[in-house]
């Protein structure tokens, strides 16, 4: 059964969706902050992992900042904050996707799946030639990405994400063909979903993020792979 580690300090709101998630068929554990959720990730190790950002100890973007660290599990931020500057913190502190209050479980399963899902994709994918752009390499027959000769620690979404820059390299890719097929939803998610991954790839595969020279903006429209 697949395991999920729900991180959030409201009682009824993390009753109220760990019920809708086990009707859904998910193992739910729960934690009412952040030190007992790292703790609980730490010893049991989940598929994913649902995160509140306003937590009463560590804040949740210190949470996810501590689990990237680590690990590439699917982060998904649950909140009541739609301030475009803590959706995008949260985002570039290492979470995939973000859902607000008040949360609809149907679409908050919908988005745990597609996250699974590419995870999935992630470990079964066929083994197509390797990619190299700069002195990035893609190797999708390991799952991995170089820089140089150095691994670079990449998520799986952010994985995905150069597997379809490098899949169309050249062409400008908007933000909602990146939405469709990197997260797997057509209207479920917006553009900062894609702006925060991009920025976070940036940081990770340019010499110089401020000024990319692989990954570019087609202003007003989204983004290419310079090939």
């Amino acid at each position: 059964m697949t395991s999920l580690l729900f991180i959030e300090d409201d009682d009824s709101i993390r009753l109220a969706l760990t019920l809708a998630l086990e009707d859904e068929g998910y193992e739910v554990r729960e934690a009412a902050d952040g030190r007992t959720g790292l703790e609980m990730f730490a010893a049991q190790e989940p598929d994913l992992v649902l995160l509140d950002l306003r937590l009463p100890d560590l804040s949740g973007f210190e949470v996810a900042r501590q689990l990237r660290a680590s690990s590439i599990v699917p982060i998904i931020i649950v909140t009541a904050q739609t301030d475009t500057y803590d959706l995008v913190a949260g985002l570039e502190a290492g979470a995939d996707d973000y859902v607000t209050k008040p949360v609809v479980p149907k679409e908050l399963a919908a988005r745990i799946r597609a996250a699974l899902r590419r995870v999935q994709l992630h470990e079964t994918s066929a083994a197509p030639p390797r990619s190299k752009f700069g002195d990035v390499e893609l190797r999708r027959e390991q799952g991995i990405a170089l820089k140089g000769a150095v691994e670079l620690n990449l998520t799986k979404t952010e994985f995905r994400l150069l597997c379809e820059f490098a899949d169309h390299a050249g062409m400008v890719l908007s933000r909602d063909q990146l939405l469709e097929r990197v997260w797997g939803y057509e209207y479920l998610g917006d553009s900062r979903l894609v702006d925060a991954h991009v920025r976070r790839l940036r940081v990770k595969i340019e010499d110089h993020p401020d000024d990319p020279r692989l990954i570019v903006t087609a202003r007003g429209i989204g983004y290419r792979l310079l090939a």
